[in-house]
């Protein structure tokens, strides 16, 4: 008797884990948390030109550190689709595995060529985060988009300023060698690896095991943003039906026919819904900011610690990339939860934002660039991330809030695949040996006067926007006079 009561009592705790949105959300959270506190990672270009791996600050610029891009363009597609159809549980464990190759390499392999194939690895971990944002809503309800996403993204930041205040402090206080900040790095992403395994399966994805197909993300009337006139009525969200040319519903479709008829329909339905969500001019713009900002942030990113290294050498000066890290972090996440409080007409003044913020992002870019300071370098970081991070919030929510969940990770897919196309252009370009192999310095001009074509595309289409309402407003007036 008691046997019986121990298998019923262990059935019921599994269904309820099965039921409950909060195990996978800690699951997931777990994960989230131990990939990304890496204390190592704000010290990665002092680790590889120092004596561990000795390699000079050409060879990291132009040889190693371009690798990761290409590998990145290579596998983002492919993952991205590949994450869906398996139902995320697999991408995530390969993440994991990928992070442990990239880790041990970078502790235990010498030379160019080994440094090459961590850069690859790493391009699979980045293009395998799709899946640590999509998983949760193929376990959760709608009920509770909006709270697992705050979870989720929130304990990615939290982790980030963990590392890099832990990396930080145990570099300045404790002199630990950045060889044993990596072992640190490595143990952290095993335990993500870890985490990975308890995780429940999906019983459904976003595209290929739908199970309804007008599930879409909570809306919020607390910006004050609205659908503008020119979006489709298809790219709006439906929550009382389903497009009347989505077809039959995906299961009904996977049952009526071969599996790689379903896969080949399933396709065809992304392209029509990106062809019908691009036809919207304000989802245009935004996307179009999106790639081209995302482009140029990543960039940045990738080679800044190059610019540091560069203007205060790790084996003369003290390195504070950690702590600057997390003053960065901090910013980005302030500017980001205050989008949400500020109460602007969008749709109005949207293009203007985007062009004076970017505008100051091509200017700390420019004093990078000029100024010979280290410090100087410092504060014009952390203002080049806390607008990138306040413009890119505000993008996300103003296509977010006409979307569907399903078409919203779409077009984010999409989005960035193409800074990805862009900033790969950039990197052959600027960066890489086989092209012009530009030193930091001057690549920094480059990404100057990129943010300023930027500024300059959207300051020219708001001003445009006023003078166009302007004189309509103006017409419309005339036209009430002569009645």
């Amino acid at each position: 008797m008691p046997k019986v009561q121990e298998i019923w009592t262990m059935d019921c705790w599994k269904g309820a884990v099965g039921r409950s949105w909060i195990y996978p959300t800690l699951i997931i959270c777990a994960n989230g948390f131990f990939s990304m506190m890496r204390p190592s990672e704000s010290f990665l270009t002092p680790y590889l030109t120092g004596p561990d791996k000795n390699l000079t600050i050409e060879e990291v610029t132009n040889q190693v550190f371009p690798v990761w891009t290409y590998s990145y363009l290579a596998l983002l597609l492919p993952v991205f689709l590949i994450t869906d159809y398996v139902r995320y549980k697999p991408v995530l464990l390969l993440q994991g595995i990928s992070f442990i190759v990239t880790w041990l390499l970078l502790l235990f392999a010498r030379g160019v060529v080994a440094m090459q194939i961590v850069e690859f690895f790493y391009g699979m971990v980045t293009a395998a985060e799709v899946a640590y944002y999509a998983y949760i809503y193929s376990v959760v309800s709608t009920d509770h988009y909006q709270r697992v996403t705050s979870y989720c993204r929130s304990i990615t930041l939290v982790a980030a300023t963990t590392g890099a205040v832990l990396g930080q402090l145990l570099v300045s206080l404790a002199d630990v060698s950045y060889f044993h900040l990596n072992a640190i790095t490595l143990a952290s992403v095993s335990l993500a690896f870890l985490c990975s395994f308890f995780l429940p399966v999906p019983q459904k994805s976003m595209f290929f095991h739908r199970r309804e197909s007008s599930e879409t993300l909570p809306r919020t009337d607390k910006t004050g943003a609205t659908i503008s006139c020119d979006t489709p009525p298809s790219c709006q969200e439906d929550k009382s039906s389903p497009s009347p040319d989505m077809g039959p519903a995906p299961e009904q479709q996977a049952g009526n026919a071969k599996p790689q008829h379903h896969v080949l329909r399933v396709l065809v339905q992304l392209s029509k819904d990106l062809r019908d969500c691009y036809s919207s001019r304000k989802l245009l713009y935004w996307s179009l900011w999106w790639a081209l900002a995302t482009a140029g942030f990543n960039q940045v990113l990738n080679y800044i610690q190059v610019l540091w290294d560069f203007r205060a050498p790790s084996h003369s000066s003290a390195v504070y990339n950690g702590a600057v890290e997390a003053i960065a972090t901090f910013l980005g996440s302030a500017t980001s939860m205050a989008v949400g409080y500020v109460k602007v007409n969008w749709d109005l003044s949207g293009e203007l934002a985007l062009g004076i913020f970017s505008a100051m992002d091509a200017g700390s870019l420019f004093l990078m660039h000029f100024t010979d300071n280290i410090w100087a370098c410092y504060a014009g970081y952390l203002v080049f991330k806390a607008c990138y991070m306040l413009l890119i919030t505000t993008a996300t929510f103003q296509i977010a809030v006409n979307l569907s969940m399903e078409r919203y990770a779409l077009m984010f897919g999409f989005n960035n695949f193409v800074a990805l196309v862009i900033q790969t252009i950039l990197t052959v370009v600027v960066v890489d040996s086989k092209g012009l192999g530009l030193s930091i310095s001057t690549q920094f001009l480059i990404y100057g006067s990129y943010f300023t074509f930027i500024a300059g595309i959207f300051l020219i289409r708001s001003i445009y926007t006023m003078i166009s309402l302007n004189c309509r407003n103006i017409n419309v007036v005339g036209e009430r006079s002569d009645h």
